[in-house]
Formats: structure tokens, sequence, C-alpha cells
């Protein structure tokens, strides 16, 4: 090829003479041989483009998305519409396509973005200050945690056992790197328990960690929560659901200190899980041990407005021992659709869709929890999801929705052992009356019919 030489034995032993190695398998010698490649790789022979893509159609025709299904399923997850200004805007160039604003005289939009966006989350978190947003839900927990430990010191965490299970993983490992312990707090009738998390309560404590609304759905008492943390010299972190901060109190005037969660809620598709983005707001005085970015507003040397990096506490921008973030972007494209959507809405769309969402959760737990072989797992108050009792096994129940075309929800004996028979249901504003009707005739069929193929095989 023109412009290229081939590299010859010699030219290699040469290469590998100066940097003092005898042959190209020394260079790997610091990875352990165990998980080193010692062969080719075991792959097929390649295929004909057309024979690939026919092979890659046949996959994607195996996929059932929200569109082919009556989806009930939430966890953290959900299927809210998306309206079409989100995609118009997310697919323009100058978002879509931009680096990090390093250069804010050609980084105006980008980073007037960021400050809105902030805006809207300080405002629906009643906390006075937010990032420019991080990867995930789960990852700003286990960001809080590091923070609460920059404060104060302190090397144990308390998590509620209704903290989404896959934060709670998260936060357990990265608490390993912080030298922190992890410890959580059982649940009360589906809250997380008051005198558990006294007794726990102590010097030590850096940080309690709750959800609002928890895992379970349920509504937490969060104002007497952060109290009883407070009273300890303990942070409060809290997990929140941003969709439903348009009927309950913000968490940041009940007294919670950290106030993060999972944006995929707001305008962005659930696409497999993902990308979506997570929020991270705090009270002013921990503005210096967030993580991420924080864009501000100032005015240039004409006296007009503009928009600039005010924080980076990434070590890419600061000395490694200053920085409290090793996060390498932001997920800035995913917050545009989240500002863009929370801007659709408005402050009363917000109140109303809340409202929409809880009047139709309370008929549709009523309407399941009625249903012979159901029943609601707790009584306290929900807005959008509530967990069920289910007299006949989980699975195979949710099997049967799945073939009339219903996907019934998350089953909770996957991450807790105490409810092997709970039923996670989850009600968006996708999800009309008659989708509840038809979802309860699925379901009282489902548990009808295992509870019968149980009785026949107790009678045999």
């Amino acid at each position: 090829m023109s412009g290229y030489t081939a590299v010859t034995e010699q030219d290699l032993e040469h290469m590998l003479g100066v940097i003092g190695v005898e042959s190209i398998e020394q260079l790997f010698d610091g990875i352990p041989a165990g998980v080193r490649l010692d062969g080719p790789i075991d792959l097929p022979a390649g295929e004909p483009e057309q024979a690939v893509y026919a092979e890659l159609r046949r996959l994607a025709a195996r996929n059932v998305s929200t569109e082919d299904e009556l989806c009930f399923l939430g966890a953290g997850m959900y299927d809210h519409y998306v309206p079409s200004i989100i995609d118009m805007l997310m697919s323009r160039s100058e978002f879509l396509t931009p680096y990090t604003p390093y250069q804010p005289e050609v980084s105006q939009g980008g980073l007037q973005v960021m400050f809105e966006y902030q805006t809207a989350i300080s405002e629906l978190t009643g906390l006075a200050v937010s990032n420019a947003s991080v990867y995930e839900g789960p990852s700003a927990v286990a960001a809080a945690a590091y923070l609460a430990k920059a404060v104060n010191k302190r090397s144990r965490l308390l998590v509620s056992r209704g903290v989404h299970p896959d934060s709670r993983e998260t936060l357990r490992t990265l608490a390993v790197g912080y030298a922190m312990t992890v410890e959580e707090i059982a649940l009360e009738d589906g809250v997380t328990d008051a005198e558990a998390l006294a007794g726990g309560l102590g010097d030590d404590v850096s940080a309690v960690i709750i959800q609002q609304p928890n895992f379970l759905g349920s509504i937490e008492d969060v104002r007497a929560l952060c109290d009883a943390a407070h009273e300890h010299g303990a942070l409060v972190v809290c997990a929140a659901d941003p969709l439903t901060l348009g009927v309950i109190e913000a968490p940041g005037n009940q007294g919670v200190d950290v106030c993060v969660g999972e944006g995929q809620t707001l305008g962005n598709r659930l696409d497999f899980g993902g990308p979506s983005f997570g929020f991270f707001a705090a009270t002013e005085k921990h503005i210096r041990n967030m993580p991420g970015r924080i864009a501000g507003e100032t005015t240039d040397a004409d006296g007009r407005r503009g928009f600039v990096l005010t924080l980076q506490t990434r070590e890419q921008h600061i000395r490694r021992e200053k920085a409290t973030s090793n996060i390498c972007t932001s997920q800035a494209l995913n917050a545009l659709g989240g500002v863009v959507y929370l801007s659709w809405l408005g402050r009363r769309g917000l109140v109303e869709l809340g409202e929409l969402m809880l009047q139709r959760t309370h008929y549709a737990r009523q309407t399941l929890s009625a249903l012979d072989g159901v029943s609601a797992l707790h009584d306290q108050p929900v807005v959008r999801e509530f967990a069920l009792s289910i007299d006949a096994p989980v699975d195979r129940v949710l099997e049967r929705c799945a073939a009339a075309g219903v996907n019934a929800g998350y089953a909770l004996g996957r991450s807790y052992d105490e409810h092997p028979d709970g039923l996670l249901v989850a009600i968006t504003e996708q999800r009309s009356r008659a989708d509840i009707d038809r979802f309860a005739d699925v379901l009282g069929n489902a548990v009808a019919a295992e509870r019968a193929l149980a009785d026949a095989g107790a009678v045999a």
C-alpha cells in the first residue's frame, strides 16, 4: 500500500531490543496466565454481508417492544410517552456530535442546555445545586455515598432495603474502594423500619440512603428518616423518581441533603435498558464535593449573558488528589432530552401527569387485589407502582401472561428472598383503564390456571 512500509522480522527484533524484551509475548507478562489468550479466538468463519444481515434480522425479530405487548413492567425503567420534539432536538448535529465544551466561546448552546437542565433538576428536587448529570441512577447513588465520606470522614453507610437492588449492588461494589461498609435496614410493612434504622445509627454513620417511592412502590416518611439521621450527624441521600415529584413533596423540602435518581423517565425511551442519565442535586454547602460538572451563568467582557463550566471535579481537569469523581463524561445528550421533556410538560403538566398515574395506579391496585389468589403485599400509599402477592408460581404466571401479550411486571423473588411470591406492577400514562381491565382478565386466568394445576397435582 502506498505510504506504508512492511515491518520485517529484523525490524521487530530491533524494536524489541530497544525496549529491552526478547519477544512480543514478554510484553504481556504482567497479565495473569489464567486470563491470557494462548491461541486464536474460537470464532466461526466469516460470512457474506447479506448472510450476516439476514441472521441479524432473524435475531432482531425475536425482540418484543412495549408497542407489541401490554407492558406493566417497571422496577426502575418505565414505558412513558416520548414526544417527537425530543427526537427532533436531540438529533440536531450541534447537540448530537459535540464533545466536552472546553472552549466556552464556541459552546454557548451546549453550556446553556446544561445550565437550564441544572435549574430544572434543582427546582424538581428542592435543592440548591445540581450537576450536569452522571451516567445513570445506581452510579449516582454510589457517588452520593462518596460525597458523604468526603464531608464527614465516616465509614458506615446505612441503606434501606427499599432502595433499588441495582443501586444497592453498585453501592456495595464502590464502597469497597471508598473503604466503607454498607449495612441494610429492613422493611416493615413495605417501608423502611424506623426502629431498625434508629438501632443502626451511630456517630460513625456517614449517610443514610433511602428511596422515594421505594422499590416496592411505597411512599416513605422521608422527614422522619431525615430527622433520625441528622440527630447523629449523618447525611441523608434520597434516590427519587422524578415523575412522582409533581404530587410528592420535594426531597430537599423534607431535609434530604443529596437527591439523586434515574432520569430515563424524563424523555428517554426504554431502548433495551439504556442509555439514560442520572441526576444529582445537593444543598449548596456540598457543591465542591459533588461529582461531574456544573455549568454557571456569567457575563462576557461586553456585559452580555454567557455560560461557562464553573466546576469540574474529575481528575482530567484538576489534580488527582482533589478529584471527587472519575466519571469521564456526563450524559449530556440524554439530559437534553430530560430538560426538553420537563419544558414540554411544564409545571402544571408534571402535576397532572402525577395525578393521572396516581388515579390509575389506585384503580389497578384495587382491581388486581380483588382477583382470587391475588392480594396487596402492603397497604402503604403508592403513586405509580405497587407490589402484589400471588398465590401461584410467579414465573409461570408471568409466562402465561406473556403468551397472552401482557408483560405483567417484575418478579420480586429475583431480588427479595422474603417475597418469593411477589409481583411488582408499574403504571404509566400509557396504560388506560381498558388496558388495566384486560390485564386483570389475563392475570386472573393465569393465576387460576396455575392454582388448578397445583390442585390437580395434590389430588394425584
